[in-house]
């Protein structure tokens, strides 16, 4: 039986939950779990153990049972037999869930392109003009917050009602991903050339055109993320 490197008094891949938080308990300990594995702080096929998992989050195993069993609908988890719950995240299902997430927001940017008004229009330039001046600076955790806006306006701009319901499946990065991705100036800038043209292409009515560089953006950023959470790990 496999057991875990690191003991549950020294294992700082999962934070203890905001006591504000705990009015909606079992869904913040089923997205704080779901964060920790999709940011690749537990190796797959690694077996997790309720108890410890509670500890580090300063629960009791009641939410943790009821998130690993959410957890394993999503195919992120497995109970097996004498072995316990272990963890299937890798690199294949990461990159399946990548050009998932490609295909739905090329979709939806394809939509925007055709359905987008005035206001909507307004609302994106505005933010793509953040987004220069935080790259410009260096600012990493607003190109973070910018992001999520920048794509939640799109998401508006599309009218989407079905696809949108989708992507939330293929929310995979957390900030901290996102802080590593955004520290590097060469990557900033190349994020900052593709949602400038993303939005250009939306505004304008090019339907394909959006449809084709918000895929390229995403599947592209996606690589990165592969490449900071197991090429590194598989060079060590």
């Amino acid at each position: 039986m496999t057991k875990n490197a690191a003991s549950p008094a020294h294992d700082d891949r999962i934070e203890k939950l905001d006591p504000r938080f705990l009015t909606t308990l079992r869904d913040h300990v089923h997205r704080t779990l779901r964060t920790a594995i999709l940011s690749g702080r537990f190796a797959p096929d690694e077996r997790v153990n309720e108890r410890q998992l509670a500890e580090q989050l300063g629960v009791s195993t009641t939410p943790i049972k009821e998130a690993l069993r959410q957890l394993e609908t999503e195919g992120l988890v497995e109970t097996l037999p004498r072995r316990g719950v272990i963890i299937r995240f890798n690199s294949s299902w990461a990159e399946e869930m990548i050009l998932a997430r490609a295909a739905l927001e090329s979709m939806i940017a394809h939509l925007a392109a055709k359905r987008i008004g005035a206001d909507a229009a307004l609302a994106i330039e505005a933010t793509v003009e953040r987004m220069r001046v935080a790259t410009e600076n260096g600012e990493a955790d607003e190109l973070i917050s910018l992001n999520e806006v920048f794509h939640d306006q799109i998401h508006v701009a599309s009218q989407c009602q079905y696809l949108s319901r989708m992507i939330e499946r293929q929310q995979f990065y957390d900030a901290s991903i996102r802080r590593v991705i955004h520290s590097d100036p060469g990557e900033r800038l190349k994020a900052f050339k593709e949602h400038a043209a993303i939005a250009k292409a939306i505004i304008s009515g090019g339907t394909d055109q959006a449809e084709r560089v918000m895929r390229d953006h995403v599947v592209r950023s996606g690589d990165t993320y592969l490449d900071i959470i197991f090429k590194k790990k598989e060079e060590i």
